[in-house]
C-alpha cells in the first residue's frame, strides 16, 4: 500500500510540469472539494469544479478580443477568491499574467502596465482609483474583478482570434514586478517549471492533504503567497479562506476563531507584534509569570504557547514566516513554547523557495538546508569570518529580468549560479545563518563589515521599540526608531517634558544597546520615528527612503508648526 502510494506521488510530480496541468490535474481530481472561499460565507467561493468553469468561461472572453498566446494580462487587486480565478484564465492558456501590489501607487501600476505591454487588466473596486486615463486608454479589456463585469471593452477588436496554446515548461508564466527595499523596480520573468517545480519542492517540505485549510493573509500578488497559497492548496485539493479587509488584530482573531486554519504563510511582523503586544506584557502584569520566566522559563513558555495555538484555532500544524528575517528573541519563545513555526527561505527570483528550516532542524536565527531539488552554497568565502554570498541552482531560479539583460547577468556567476546578495555563515551542521544584505552592509573604518540587521535585532529587543533600521550618515551610525504603539503620549509632544522624556529615552537606548554591539557595530545617534516606515509587501522597510535623512519627531513638528503657521497668515 505504501509502495502504490509512492508510486502515484511520483506519477504526479512528473505530471505537473506547466501550471496548466495543475490547474488540469486539480480540477479534474478534486472537482467536489471547496477551493476558495471568504472566511465567514461560501458566497463568492469556488469548488474546484466551479472554479474550473468560470476560468474556461472568462479564458474564451479572452479569446474573443484577440487576447491569445504570450499577451500580458495584468491583475490589481487586494487578495480574493476570484484574484486565483482571473491569474488561472490566463495562465494555463498560453498568456503571461503581470501581479501588481496592491499597495502600488498610480504612478508604479502605470509604469508596471506600460513596461509589461499589458493589453488586458482585472482590477478591484477597491483599487481602481489607481488606474490612470492613459491606461485605461491603452487597455483592450478591463475587469472588474470583484464582479467580472466588463469595465472597458474594444468592440472593434473582437475578432475571435485569441489563439490559446498548451504550454511548455520553458515558457513565461507570469513576470512579478518588485521594487524590494533597493527602489529600482524589476519585472522577475518566471517559467512555468519555476512555479511548478516550487510546488513540488513544498510538498516535499511540508506534506499538505485535502483535510488542511489555509489562511490567507498576505498579497497574492507576491510569490510567497501566489506559490505557497495559491498554487500549492491546488496541488493537494485543499481550502484557501480569505479576509475582505487588511489583517487587523480584531478580524484575523475573528477569523482564526472560525476557520480554525492548518496552515498559515506570514511576514515576521504579526507573530513579532503578538509576543511583543501581548506576550511580554501578559508576563509583566503577573507575579507568577514573572518569577516562572526567572526560574522555570521552559515551563512558562510552555503554558503560553498552548494559550498562542488557542489563539490561532487550536488547529495550527504549520506556521510558516517568510519573506524577512525573525527577531532571535522572538523565534527563541517560539521553539521552547513548542509553537508549529518553520521558517522560509528565499526570493521572488526564485519562485521563492530556496531554503526551509522546521521540526528539528529548527536553530535559532538559521534558515536551515535547501529545499528539495534544490542547491545552495557560500561564493567568495572569506576565510577569516566565514562569509560569504549564498548562490543557488534548481529549476525554481527565473529566466531573468524582463527586457534588462544587463541586470539578468549580474546575478549570475560565470558559472550558472543564482547571486542572492545575501551574505551568510554556515555552523558544523551545515545550516545557513543570514548575517545580512550584501547591498545593505556598511563598511567600518578599519574595513571591516558591518551587517545593520544585526544592530537592528539588538535595537528591537530594546523596551518601548517596535521596529528600527540603522543608516551610515557621514561615516557614523545613526539608528532610526519607532516606538511601540502607546508608549510615547504623542498629545504631550509640545510640552517642554516631553522632550526631556524623549532625549532620556534616546540616551538610555543608545547606552543598552552599545553595551550590546562589538565596537565597530556602535550607534553614534538615535532618532525617533512618529511615523510609520515605508515598507515593502512582505513588511520590508524601503531603506533607501532612509538613507540621506528621515522625518523625525523634531522635524515632523518643526513642519507642521511651519504648516499652521502658513495657514494662520493666509486666513488673515
Amino acid at each position: 500500500m505504501i509502495q502504490l502510494y509512492k508510486r502515484m506521488q511520483r506519477m504526479r510530480e512528473n505530471y505537473v510540469d506547466t501550471i496548466a496541468k495543475l490547474y488540469e490535474y486539480a480540477t479534474t481530481a478534486y472537482a467536489k472539494n471547496q477551493y476558495t472561499q471568504w472566511y465567514d460565507t461560501k458566497e463568492g467561493g469556488y469548488t474546484y469544479k466551479s472554479f474550473k468553469g468560470k476560468c474556461d468561461s472568462l479564458s474564451k472572453k479572452l479569446t474573443q478580443y484577440g487576447i491569445g498566446a504570450g499577451d500580458k494580462v495584468a491583475i490589481l487587486s487586494q487578495s480574493m477568491p476570484n484574484w486565483s480565478v482571473a491569474f488561472f484564465s490566463i495562465v494555463p492558456f498560453g498568456r503571461i499574467a503581470i501581479p501588481i501590489l496592491p499597495d502600488s501607487s498610480e504612478n508604479e501600476v502605470t509604469n508596471i502596465i506600460n513596461h509589461s505591454e499589458s493589453k488586458v487588466l482585472f482590477v478591484s473596486q477597491r483599487l481602481i482609483g489607481k488606474v490612470s486615463q492613459e491606461v485605461k486608454d491603452k487597455m483592450t479589456l478591463i475587469f472588474d474583478l470583484d464582479t467580472f463585469e466588463m469595465l472597458k471593452s474594444d468592440d472593434d477588436k473582437f475578432t475571435c482570434d485569441g489563439r490559446t496554446t498548451n504550454p511548455t515548461p520553458d515558457d513565461i508564466a507570469t513576470i512579478i514586478y518588485t521594487s524590494g527595499t533597493t527602489g529600482s523596480a524589476k519585472g522577475v520573468v518566471l517559467s512555468h517549471r519555476n512555479l511548478s517545480s516550487n510546488v513540488i519542492t513544498c510538498y516535499h517540505s511540508c506534506k499538505r492533504t485535502e483535510k488542511d485549510r489555509w489562511l490567507s493573509v498576505l498579497p497574492m500578488a507576491h510569490t510567497l503567497e501566489m506559490t505557497l497559497s495559491m498554487l500549492y492548496p491546488m496541488y493537494c485539493g485543499a481550502t484557501v479562506y480569505y479576509l475582505p479587509k487588511p489583517p487587523v488584530a480584531s478580524l484575523l482573531m475573528k477569523a482564526l476563531k472560525i476557520v480554525k486554519p492548518t496552515t498559515m504563510l506570514t511576514v515576521p511582523m504579526i507573530i513579532e507584534k503578538v509576543y511583543k503586544g501581548s506576550v511580554l506584557p501578559t508576563i509583566k502584569k503577573s507575579r507568577t509569570l514573572t518569577w516562572m520566566n526567572e526560574h522555570m522559563n521552559g515551563l512558562m513558555c510552555k503554558i503560553i504557547g498552548m494559550k498562542i495555538k488557542k489563539t490561532f484555532g487550536g488547529h495550527m500544524s504549520f506556521y510558516g514566516i517568510g519573506g524577512a528575517k525573525l527577531d532571535p528573541e522572538v523565534e527563541r519563545f517560539l521553539l521552547k513554547a513548542g509553537f508549529p513555526y518553520a521558517i522560509g527561505y528565499g526570493l521572488t527570483e526564485t519562485s521563492p523557495l530556496l531554503g526551509y528550516s522546521m521540526n528539528r532542524w529548527r536553530a535559532v536565527g538559521s534558515f536551515g538546508y535547501p529545499v528539495y531539488n534544490v542547491k545552495l552554497k557560500l561564493h567568495n568565502v572569506d576565510p577569516q569570518t566565514g562569509e560569504g554570498e549564498v548562490v543557488a541552482k534548481g529549476p525554481n531560479v527565473m529566466l531573468g529580468y524582463y527586457k534588462d539583460p544587463v541586470r539578468t547577468k549580474s546575478v549570475f556567476t560565470e558559472d550558472g549560479w543564482f547571486r542572492t546578495s545575501d551574505i551568510a555563515v554556515q555552523d558544523e551542521k551545515g545550516r545557513f545563518y543570514i548575517k545580512g544584505r550584501n547591498s545593505n552592509m556598511i563598511l567600518g573604518p578599519s574595513g571591516e563589515n558591518i551587517y545593520p540587521e544585526e544592530i537592528e535585532n539588538v535595537i528591537n529587543n530594546v523596551e518601548g521599540v517596535s521596529e528600527s533600521i540603522v543608516v551610515e550618515r557621514d561615516g557614523r551610525l545613526v539608528a532610526l526608531v519607532q516606538p511601540m504603539e502607546n508608549y510615547i503620549d504623542w498629545d504631550s509632544e509640545f510640552e517642554d517634558k516631553f522632550y526631556e522624556k524623549l532625549d532620556s529615552w534616546k540616551a538610555k537606548l543608545l547606552g543598552d544597546v552599545n553595551k550590546s554591539v562589538n565596537k565597530s557595530s556602535q550607534v553614534s545617534s538615535v532618532e525617533v520615528m512618529k511615523e510609520p516606515f515605508e515598507k515593502t509587501a512582505t513588511q520590508k522597510i524601503r531603506r533607501f527612503k532612509y538613507k540621506d535623512s528621515a522625518p523625525t519627531v523634531e522635524q515632523y513638528n518643526k513642519n507642521e508648526k511651519e504648516e499652521q503657521e502658513k495657514k494662520g497668515k493666509e486666513k488673515l
